[in-house]
């Protein structure tokens, strides 16, 4: 029924539309308006959670299905965009974490953090970091996601963290700026992106990718670079709860008229860098607690 009028109303003609009067014409794009968000909720509502409850058994997909948000009302079309294209991101990064052949060791630390890359098509050369953190994992959402805008006081790449929008308490839309890396060679690139959190049993999923903000047009002097879709997945470690199992997947565009090695080099040593300083932050913010 939907598509069916949602095809109905977008085929009115152009001419026909012109000769309408002012109060019917604002009636029709209000319409065609309203039937595009209807069109995008019914998208969320289907196509996201059933390739979400598709990866489990049947209790786990009813049990998914139970915990099914109502969409607010109130969001406009813009609004639910975003919510789709995070949903969307999530079902992407699923698909690549699902694939266990193919990774290629790319860096592996002593104290056992791993880094490993892959070609996907559609999605590029994606690198994959694993490790064992030791905090919760309610500890590690709140530096990652509740503390996102606070990022560039103990993470060095990072210039700034703005947010533009928050939609609801799982998307926001996000501006953020990274100073040079790999010995200056890269300069500074800046990101418009929509974020995505979703928990599922004991699982949390940040995921995160590129998308377009009337609030962050591409600015002077910067070059505006690109996340795919990347997700960070956490769930406690199955040794300990108070530990966290880590696992990164990150995807990006650069820009610019750099060396393939050099971006592949600059991103993996980056996945690293990030898991020392998370390490620190998480030390110090343990510690003002027990203070």
């Amino acid at each position: 029924m939907l598509p069916a009028m949602f095809k109905l109303c977008c085929g009115i003609s152009h001419q026909h539309f012109r000769n309408m009067t002012g109060l019917k014409q604002t009636a029709v794009a209000a319409l065609g308006h309203e039937m595009t968000r209807m069109k995008i909720k019914e998208e969320l509502h289907s196509s996201t959670w059933g390739g979400l409850t598709q990866r489990n058994d049947s209790l786990a997909a009813i049990r998914v299905e139970n915990q099914r948000p109502e969409i607010n009302p109130a969001l406009n079309t813009e609004e639910l965009s975003y919510i789709k294209q995070g949903k969307e991101t999530l079902q992407e990064a699923l698909s690549i974490l699902k694939q266990k052949d193919g990774w290629i060791a790319e860096i592996k630390e002593v104290n056992g953090d791993n880094v490993m890359s892959k070609v996907v098509p559609g999605s590029g050369k994606v690198f994959k970091l694993e490790l064992v953190l030791d905090a919760s994992m309610e500890q590690v959402y709140k530096e990652l996601y509740e503390k996102l805008e606070e990022m560039n006081t103990w993470n060095p790449s990072i210039k700034q963290v703005k947010i533009l929008q928050k939609i609801g308490k799982e998307t926001i839309v996000t501006h953020e700026i990274m100073g040079e890396t790999a010995g200056n060679i890269i300069g500074t690139r800046d990101f418009v992106s929509v974020r995505h959190c979703w928990r599922e049993g004991s699982f949390c999923y940040l995921v995160g990718t590129a998308t377009e903000s009337k609030f962050m047009p591409p600015q002077k002097g910067c070059v505006r670079a690109e996340i795919r879709p990347s997700c960070i997945v956490l769930h406690p470690a199955e040794t300990n709860n108070n530990k966290t199992q880590f696992t990164w997947l990150l995807s990006m565009d650069l820009k610019g008229w750099l060396p393939k090695s050099l971006i592949n080099q600059a991103l993996s040593q980056a996945q690293v860098d990030f898991a020392h300083h998370l390490r620190d932050q998480l030390t110090i913010s343990s510690s003002s607690v027990l203070q």
